[in-house]
Protein backbone atom coordinates (compact mmCIF):
# COMPACT_ATOMS: atom_id res chain seq x y z
CA UNK A 1 0.00 0.00 0.00
CA UNK A 2 2.86 2.37 0.71
CA UNK A 3 4.28 1.62 -2.79
CA UNK A 4 0.97 2.42 -4.38
CA UNK A 5 0.76 5.62 -2.42
CA UNK A 6 4.19 6.62 -3.60
CA UNK A 7 3.44 5.89 -7.33
CA UNK A 8 0.16 7.68 -7.10
CA UNK A 9 1.75 10.68 -5.55
CA UNK A 10 4.61 10.64 -8.08
CA UNK A 11 2.52 9.96 -11.25
CA UNK A 12 -0.24 12.39 -10.43
CA UNK A 13 1.83 15.07 -8.70
CA UNK A 14 -1.17 15.28 -6.47
CA UNK A 15 -1.45 18.14 -4.06
CA UNK A 16 -3.99 16.04 -2.22
CA UNK A 17 -2.86 15.33 1.40
CA UNK A 18 -3.29 12.01 3.04
CA UNK A 19 -3.64 10.04 -0.26
CA UNK A 20 -3.68 6.76 1.58
CA UNK A 21 -6.91 7.75 3.22
CA UNK A 22 -8.71 7.98 -0.19
CA UNK A 23 -10.30 4.77 -1.50
CA UNK A 24 -8.57 3.09 -4.47
CA UNK A 25 -11.45 3.60 -6.93
CA UNK A 26 -11.61 7.28 -6.17
CA UNK A 27 -7.87 7.64 -6.55
CA UNK A 28 -8.09 6.00 -10.02
CA UNK A 29 -10.87 8.36 -11.14
CA UNK A 30 -8.87 11.30 -9.91
CA UNK A 31 -5.77 10.26 -11.87
CA UNK A 32 -7.78 9.70 -15.08
CA UNK A 33 -9.39 13.10 -14.72
CA UNK A 34 -5.96 14.75 -14.61
CA UNK A 35 -4.02 12.62 -17.13
CA UNK A 36 -6.53 12.19 -20.00
CA UNK A 37 -6.95 15.92 -20.81
CA UNK A 38 -3.18 16.32 -20.89
CA UNK A 39 -2.81 13.38 -23.30
CA UNK A 40 -5.56 14.68 -25.56
CA UNK A 41 -3.91 18.09 -25.69
CA UNK A 42 -0.55 16.48 -26.59
CA UNK A 43 -2.04 14.29 -29.33
CA UNK A 44 -3.96 17.21 -30.79
CA UNK A 45 -0.80 19.27 -30.90
CA UNK A 46 1.19 16.54 -32.65
CA UNK A 47 -1.61 15.79 -35.14
CA UNK A 48 -1.96 19.42 -36.15
CA UNK A 49 1.64 19.56 -37.34
CA UNK A 50 1.38 16.44 -39.71
CA UNK A 51 -2.03 17.07 -41.44
CA UNK A 52 -0.83 19.49 -44.14
CA UNK A 53 -2.76 19.05 -47.46
CA UNK A 54 -0.93 17.22 -50.35
CA UNK A 55 0.77 19.30 -53.04
CA UNK A 56 -1.26 19.81 -56.26
CA UNK A 57 -0.52 17.33 -59.06
CA UNK A 58 1.35 19.03 -61.96
CA UNK A 59 -0.36 18.56 -65.36
CA UNK A 60 -0.12 20.02 -68.85
CA UNK A 61 -3.33 21.43 -70.29
CA UNK A 62 -4.85 23.10 -73.32
CA UNK A 63 -7.84 25.40 -73.44
CA UNK A 64 -10.53 24.53 -75.96
CA UNK A 65 -10.91 27.17 -78.65
CA UNK A 66 -13.27 26.86 -81.61
CA UNK A 67 -11.69 27.32 -85.03
CA UNK A 68 -12.97 27.05 -88.60
CA UNK A 69 -11.53 24.04 -90.33
CA UNK A 70 -12.02 21.69 -93.24
CA UNK A 71 -12.21 18.10 -92.07
CA UNK A 72 -10.34 15.64 -94.26
CA UNK A 73 -10.19 11.89 -94.73
CA UNK A 74 -7.12 9.93 -95.84
CA UNK A 75 -7.11 6.74 -97.91
CA UNK A 76 -4.11 4.61 -98.90
CA UNK A 77 -3.65 4.48 -102.66
CA UNK A 78 -1.29 3.11 -105.27
CA UNK A 79 -0.26 4.86 -108.45
CA UNK A 80 -0.67 3.22 -111.84
CA UNK A 81 0.40 4.33 -115.30
CA UNK A 82 -2.49 5.51 -117.45
CA UNK A 83 -1.38 3.02 -120.09
CA UNK A 84 1.07 0.13 -119.84
CA UNK A 85 2.16 -1.66 -123.02
CA UNK A 86 4.26 -4.82 -123.11
CA UNK A 87 6.56 -4.74 -126.12
CA UNK A 88 6.78 -8.14 -127.85
CA UNK A 89 8.14 -8.85 -131.34
CA UNK A 90 5.81 -9.85 -134.18
CA UNK A 91 8.51 -11.88 -135.91
CA UNK A 92 11.17 -14.18 -134.52
CA UNK A 93 14.91 -13.98 -135.01
CA UNK A 94 18.13 -12.59 -133.57
CA UNK A 95 17.98 -9.24 -131.76
CA UNK A 96 20.10 -7.00 -133.96
CA UNK A 97 20.04 -3.57 -132.31
CA UNK A 98 18.56 -1.63 -129.37
CA UNK A 99 17.62 1.79 -130.69
CA UNK A 100 16.13 3.46 -127.57
CA UNK A 101 17.65 4.07 -124.16
CA UNK A 102 16.24 2.40 -121.07
CA UNK A 103 14.31 4.82 -118.88
CA UNK A 104 14.14 7.46 -121.62
CA UNK A 105 10.98 9.04 -123.06
CA UNK A 106 9.86 7.55 -126.37
CA UNK A 107 7.38 8.73 -128.97
CA UNK A 108 4.66 6.78 -130.69
CA UNK A 109 6.14 4.98 -133.71
CA UNK A 110 9.73 5.33 -132.49
CA UNK A 111 11.95 2.29 -133.11
CA UNK A 112 12.93 0.55 -129.87
CA UNK A 113 14.61 -2.64 -131.14
CA UNK A 114 15.65 -4.15 -134.45
CA UNK A 115 15.66 -7.85 -135.36
CA UNK A 116 18.10 -9.14 -137.99
CA UNK A 117 16.30 -8.15 -141.22
CA UNK A 118 18.31 -10.19 -143.74
CA UNK A 119 16.15 -13.35 -143.72
CA UNK A 120 13.04 -11.24 -144.14
CA UNK A 121 14.57 -9.17 -146.93
CA UNK A 122 15.37 -12.40 -148.75
CA UNK A 123 11.82 -13.65 -148.20
CA UNK A 124 10.50 -10.41 -149.67
CA UNK A 125 12.71 -10.75 -152.75
CA UNK A 126 11.49 -14.31 -153.24
CA UNK A 127 7.86 -13.18 -152.93
CA UNK A 128 8.43 -10.41 -155.46
CA UNK A 129 9.98 -12.92 -157.89
CA UNK A 130 6.96 -15.16 -157.47
CA UNK A 131 4.72 -12.21 -158.22
CA UNK A 132 6.63 -11.50 -161.41
CA UNK A 133 6.19 -15.12 -162.50
CA UNK A 134 2.48 -14.91 -161.74
CA UNK A 135 2.14 -11.78 -163.84
CA UNK A 136 3.93 -13.49 -166.74
CA UNK A 137 1.70 -16.55 -166.49
CA UNK A 138 -1.36 -14.30 -166.34
CA UNK A 139 -0.32 -12.44 -169.49
CA UNK A 140 0.17 -15.71 -171.35
CA UNK A 141 -3.24 -16.98 -170.19
CA UNK A 142 -4.87 -13.78 -171.41
CA UNK A 143 -3.26 -14.17 -174.86
CA UNK A 144 -4.24 -17.85 -175.10
CA UNK A 145 -7.87 -17.04 -174.28
CA UNK A 146 -7.91 -14.22 -176.84
CA UNK A 147 -6.78 -16.65 -179.59
CA UNK A 148 -9.15 -19.43 -178.50
CA UNK A 149 -12.41 -17.45 -178.74
CA UNK A 150 -12.33 -16.72 -182.56
CA UNK A 151 -11.17 -20.23 -183.31
CA UNK A 152 -14.04 -21.69 -181.39
CA UNK A 153 -16.46 -19.50 -183.36
CA UNK A 154 -15.08 -21.00 -186.59
CA UNK A 155 -15.35 -24.53 -185.19
CA UNK A 156 -11.60 -24.74 -185.44
CA UNK A 157 -11.34 -25.27 -181.68
CA UNK A 158 -13.58 -27.36 -179.53
CA UNK A 159 -15.62 -26.01 -176.65
CA UNK A 160 -13.56 -28.13 -174.29
CA UNK A 161 -10.37 -26.42 -175.36
CA UNK A 162 -12.06 -23.01 -174.92
CA UNK A 163 -13.12 -23.93 -171.40
CA UNK A 164 -9.54 -24.96 -170.62
CA UNK A 165 -8.28 -21.57 -171.85
CA UNK A 166 -10.84 -19.75 -169.71
CA UNK A 167 -9.87 -21.80 -166.63
CA UNK A 168 -6.17 -21.18 -167.24
CA UNK A 169 -6.86 -17.46 -167.46
CA UNK A 170 -8.84 -17.43 -164.20
CA UNK A 171 -6.15 -19.52 -162.49
CA UNK A 172 -3.49 -17.07 -163.62
CA UNK A 173 -5.46 -14.21 -162.10
CA UNK A 174 -5.68 -16.15 -158.82
CA UNK A 175 -1.96 -16.86 -158.79
CA UNK A 176 -1.26 -13.15 -159.20
CA UNK A 177 -3.42 -12.31 -156.19
CA UNK A 178 -1.69 -15.01 -154.12
CA UNK A 179 1.72 -13.69 -155.15
CA UNK A 180 0.66 -10.15 -154.25
CA UNK A 181 -0.45 -11.37 -150.81
CA UNK A 182 2.88 -13.11 -150.35
CA UNK A 183 4.69 -9.88 -151.18
CA UNK A 184 2.50 -7.98 -148.69
CA UNK A 185 3.24 -10.55 -145.96
CA UNK A 186 6.95 -10.45 -146.64
CA UNK A 187 6.89 -6.64 -146.62
CA UNK A 188 5.07 -6.63 -143.26
CA UNK A 189 7.49 -9.13 -141.75
CA UNK A 190 10.43 -7.06 -142.90
CA UNK A 191 8.82 -4.00 -141.31
CA UNK A 192 8.19 -5.93 -138.10
CA UNK A 193 11.92 -6.41 -137.69
CA UNK A 194 11.82 -2.84 -136.37
CA UNK A 195 9.95 -3.03 -133.07
CA UNK A 196 8.24 0.31 -132.49
CA UNK A 197 6.48 1.92 -129.53
CA UNK A 198 2.69 2.12 -129.95
CA UNK A 199 2.33 5.01 -127.46
CA UNK A 200 4.16 8.02 -126.04
CA UNK A 201 5.72 7.10 -122.72
CA UNK A 202 8.78 5.98 -120.79
CA UNK A 203 10.67 2.86 -121.79
CA UNK A 204 11.48 0.42 -118.99
CA UNK A 205 14.63 -1.71 -118.87
CA UNK A 206 15.38 -4.08 -121.75
CA UNK A 207 14.87 -7.74 -120.88
CA UNK A 208 16.71 -9.18 -123.92
CA UNK A 209 20.21 -8.13 -124.89
CA UNK A 210 21.67 -7.82 -128.39
CA UNK A 211 22.29 -11.24 -129.90
CA UNK A 212 19.46 -12.90 -128.00
CA UNK A 213 16.90 -15.05 -129.74
CA UNK A 214 13.34 -13.73 -129.71
CA UNK A 215 10.11 -15.55 -130.52
CA UNK A 216 7.19 -13.90 -132.27
CA UNK A 217 4.39 -12.76 -129.93
CA UNK A 218 6.06 -14.49 -126.95
CA UNK A 219 9.34 -12.86 -125.88
CA UNK A 220 8.91 -9.76 -123.68
CA UNK A 221 11.44 -7.15 -124.77
CA UNK A 222 10.46 -4.26 -122.49
CA UNK A 223 7.47 -2.27 -121.22
CA UNK A 224 6.45 1.27 -122.08
CA UNK A 225 4.56 3.29 -119.46
CA UNK A 226 2.40 6.28 -120.25
CA UNK A 227 2.96 8.31 -117.08
CA UNK A 228 1.20 11.58 -117.83
CA UNK A 229 -1.41 11.50 -116.49
CA UNK A 230 -1.16 8.90 -113.71
CA UNK A 231 -3.94 6.92 -112.04
CA UNK A 232 -4.34 6.72 -108.26
CA UNK A 233 -6.37 3.68 -107.22
CA UNK A 234 -7.97 3.53 -103.77
CA UNK A 235 -11.07 2.17 -102.04
CA UNK A 236 -13.64 3.56 -99.61
CA UNK A 237 -15.64 1.59 -97.08
CA UNK A 238 -19.32 0.94 -97.56
CA UNK A 239 -20.31 3.13 -94.60
CA UNK A 240 -18.21 6.02 -95.85
CA UNK A 241 -19.72 5.58 -99.33
CA UNK A 242 -23.24 5.91 -97.93
CA UNK A 243 -22.22 9.00 -95.96
CA UNK A 244 -20.78 10.68 -99.07
CA UNK A 245 -23.88 9.85 -101.10
CA UNK A 246 -26.11 11.37 -98.40
CA UNK A 247 -23.98 14.52 -98.40
CA UNK A 248 -24.13 14.75 -102.21
CA UNK A 249 -27.81 13.82 -102.38
CA UNK A 250 -27.10 11.41 -105.24
CA UNK A 251 -25.06 8.31 -106.08
CA UNK A 252 -21.33 8.70 -106.57
CA UNK A 253 -20.62 8.77 -110.32
CA UNK A 254 -17.45 9.56 -112.28
CA UNK A 255 -19.52 11.38 -114.90
CA UNK A 256 -20.94 13.70 -112.25
CA UNK A 257 -18.25 13.82 -109.54
CA UNK A 258 -18.24 15.94 -106.41
CA UNK A 259 -16.37 19.24 -106.26
CA UNK A 260 -14.07 18.05 -103.47
CA UNK A 261 -10.33 18.41 -103.85
CA UNK A 262 -8.34 15.21 -104.03
CA UNK A 263 -4.78 15.81 -102.85
CA UNK A 264 -1.88 13.35 -102.68
CA UNK A 265 0.50 12.92 -99.76
CA UNK A 266 3.76 11.23 -100.70
CA UNK A 267 5.72 8.71 -98.62
CA UNK A 268 7.74 11.44 -96.87
CA UNK A 269 4.59 13.30 -95.84
CA UNK A 270 4.96 16.08 -98.42
CA UNK A 271 2.01 17.11 -100.53
CA UNK A 272 2.03 16.72 -104.32
CA UNK A 273 1.46 20.08 -105.93
CA UNK A 274 -1.22 19.08 -108.46
CA UNK A 275 -4.69 17.90 -107.45
CA UNK A 276 -6.40 14.84 -108.89
CA UNK A 277 -9.83 14.36 -110.44
CA UNK A 278 -12.08 11.35 -110.12
CA UNK A 279 -12.49 9.46 -113.38
CA UNK A 280 -13.76 6.01 -112.36
CA UNK A 281 -16.18 4.56 -109.80
CA UNK A 282 -16.58 0.79 -109.73
CA UNK A 283 -20.25 -0.18 -110.18
CA UNK A 284 -20.06 -2.94 -107.54
CA UNK A 285 -18.76 -3.32 -103.99
CA UNK A 286 -15.97 -5.84 -103.44
CA UNK A 287 -17.58 -8.68 -101.48
CA UNK A 288 -14.26 -9.66 -99.87
CA UNK A 289 -13.47 -6.26 -98.38
CA UNK A 290 -16.83 -4.41 -98.43
CA UNK A 291 -15.17 -1.51 -100.24
CA UNK A 292 -15.80 0.36 -103.47
CA UNK A 293 -12.90 0.94 -105.87
CA UNK A 294 -12.29 4.52 -107.02
CA UNK A 295 -9.68 6.01 -109.34
CA UNK A 296 -8.24 9.48 -109.76
CA UNK A 297 -6.47 11.04 -112.73
CA UNK A 298 -3.41 12.99 -111.56
CA UNK A 299 -1.35 15.22 -113.90
CA UNK A 300 2.33 14.28 -114.00
CA UNK A 301 4.05 16.69 -116.42
CA UNK A 302 7.38 16.61 -114.56
CA UNK A 303 7.43 12.78 -114.28
CA UNK A 304 7.63 13.15 -110.49
CA UNK A 305 5.23 10.27 -109.87
CA UNK A 306 6.01 6.66 -110.73
CA UNK A 307 3.90 3.58 -111.37
CA UNK A 308 3.54 1.35 -108.32
CA UNK A 309 4.28 4.17 -105.87
CA UNK A 310 2.22 4.25 -102.65
CA UNK A 311 0.55 7.53 -101.67
CA UNK A 312 -2.30 8.75 -99.48
CA UNK A 313 -5.34 10.41 -101.00
CA UNK A 314 -6.61 13.29 -98.85
CA UNK A 315 -10.25 14.24 -99.38
CA UNK A 316 -11.95 17.27 -97.85
CA UNK A 317 -15.13 15.88 -96.26
CA UNK A 318 -16.92 18.88 -94.73
CA UNK A 319 -16.45 22.43 -93.41
CA UNK A 320 -16.85 23.17 -89.68
CA UNK A 321 -16.82 26.84 -88.60
CA UNK A 322 -16.49 25.99 -84.87
CA UNK A 323 -14.45 22.79 -84.69
CA UNK A 324 -12.75 21.67 -81.47
CA UNK A 325 -9.65 19.46 -81.47
CA UNK A 326 -7.75 17.69 -78.70
CA UNK A 327 -4.47 15.76 -78.92
CA UNK A 328 -5.01 12.04 -79.26
CA UNK A 329 -2.97 11.33 -76.10
CA UNK A 330 -5.44 13.37 -74.01
CA UNK A 331 -8.33 10.99 -74.81
CA UNK A 332 -8.79 7.97 -72.51
CA UNK A 333 -10.80 4.87 -73.43
CA UNK A 334 -12.83 2.87 -70.92
CA UNK A 335 -15.27 0.14 -71.98
CA UNK A 336 -15.87 1.53 -75.45
CA UNK A 337 -16.33 5.03 -74.05
CA UNK A 338 -14.04 7.99 -74.44
CA UNK A 339 -13.35 10.51 -71.71
CA UNK A 340 -10.90 13.29 -70.90
CA UNK A 341 -9.71 14.93 -67.71
CA UNK A 342 -10.61 18.59 -67.34
CA UNK A 343 -9.66 21.20 -64.74
CA UNK A 344 -12.67 22.93 -63.20
CA UNK A 345 -12.81 26.51 -61.93
CA UNK A 346 -11.68 25.37 -58.47
CA UNK A 347 -8.48 23.92 -59.95
CA UNK A 348 -9.54 20.31 -59.45
CA UNK A 349 -9.51 17.37 -61.86
CA UNK A 350 -12.82 16.03 -63.18
CA UNK A 351 -13.68 13.34 -65.71
CA UNK A 352 -15.73 14.33 -68.76
CA UNK A 353 -17.26 11.86 -71.25
CA UNK A 354 -16.69 12.93 -74.85
CA UNK A 355 -17.74 11.80 -78.31
CA UNK A 356 -14.87 11.74 -80.74
CA UNK A 357 -15.02 12.19 -84.50
CA UNK A 358 -12.35 11.50 -87.09
CA UNK A 359 -8.63 11.90 -86.58
CA UNK A 360 -6.91 14.92 -88.05
CA UNK A 361 -3.18 14.40 -87.99
CA UNK A 362 -2.14 13.99 -84.34
CA UNK A 363 -5.40 15.51 -83.09
CA UNK A 364 -8.92 14.21 -82.67
CA UNK A 365 -12.03 16.10 -83.72
CA UNK A 366 -14.50 16.48 -80.85
CA UNK A 367 -18.10 15.68 -81.81
CA UNK A 368 -19.53 16.40 -78.33
CA UNK A 369 -18.80 16.67 -74.62
CA UNK A 370 -16.53 19.73 -74.65
CA UNK A 371 -17.16 23.41 -75.13
CA UNK A 372 -14.94 26.41 -75.88
CA UNK A 373 -13.11 27.49 -72.72
CA UNK A 374 -12.85 24.00 -71.18
CA UNK A 375 -9.38 23.23 -69.85
CA UNK A 376 -8.34 19.70 -70.90
CA UNK A 377 -5.45 17.78 -69.37
CA UNK A 378 -3.02 16.52 -72.02
CA UNK A 379 -0.08 15.14 -70.01
CA UNK A 380 0.01 13.86 -66.43
CA UNK A 381 -3.30 11.97 -66.44
CA UNK A 382 -1.88 8.75 -64.96
CA UNK A 383 -2.10 9.83 -61.29
CA UNK A 384 -5.28 11.88 -61.48
CA UNK A 385 -8.35 11.17 -59.36
CA UNK A 386 -11.67 12.91 -59.36
CA UNK A 387 -11.52 16.03 -57.20
CA UNK A 388 -7.72 16.07 -56.94
CA UNK A 389 -6.11 19.49 -56.89
CA UNK A 390 -3.85 20.10 -59.88
CA UNK A 391 -1.27 22.66 -60.96
CA UNK A 392 -2.01 23.35 -64.62
CA UNK A 393 0.67 24.43 -67.07
CA UNK A 394 -0.33 25.34 -70.65
CA UNK A 395 0.96 23.02 -73.38
CA UNK A 396 3.90 24.49 -75.29
CA UNK A 397 3.20 25.72 -78.81
CA UNK A 398 4.20 23.32 -81.65
CA UNK A 399 6.79 25.80 -82.93
CA UNK A 400 8.56 25.78 -79.58
CA UNK A 401 8.65 21.98 -79.64
CA UNK A 402 9.87 21.80 -83.24
CA UNK A 403 12.78 24.22 -82.71
CA UNK A 404 15.07 21.79 -80.83
CA UNK A 405 14.37 19.11 -83.45
CA UNK A 406 15.44 21.48 -86.20
CA UNK A 407 18.62 22.31 -84.31
CA UNK A 408 19.36 18.65 -83.81
CA UNK A 409 18.90 18.01 -87.51
CA UNK A 410 21.23 20.83 -88.43
CA UNK A 411 23.94 19.81 -85.96
CA UNK A 412 25.59 17.15 -88.19
CA UNK A 413 25.86 19.72 -91.01
CA UNK A 414 27.81 22.01 -88.62
CA UNK A 415 30.07 19.18 -87.57
CA UNK A 416 30.92 18.26 -91.10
Amino acid sequence: MARLDTEASTGCAAPVPQLSAIPASRRLRLCLRLVIPALLAFVAGCGGKGAAPPAPQPVTTITMRAQPTSLTQEYPAQLEAANTVEIRPQVGGILYRQSALEGAPVKRGQTLFEIDPQPFAAALAQAQAGLAQAHAAEAQAVRDLARARPLTALDALSEKELDAAVAANDSAHGLVKAAEAAVTTATLNLGYTKVRSPIDGIMSRALIRIGGVVTAYTTLLTTVYQTDPMYANFSVGEQRLLQVQRELGRPLDQHNPSQRDFRLLLADGSEYELAGKMNFVDPSVDLRTDTLALRLTVPNPQQFLHAGQYVRVVVATRERPDALFVPQRAVQVLQDKNYVWIVDKAGKAQQRDVKMGQQQGSDWFVEGGLAPGDVVVVDGTQKLKTGMAVRAEPLAAPAAIAAPASAATAAPLHAS
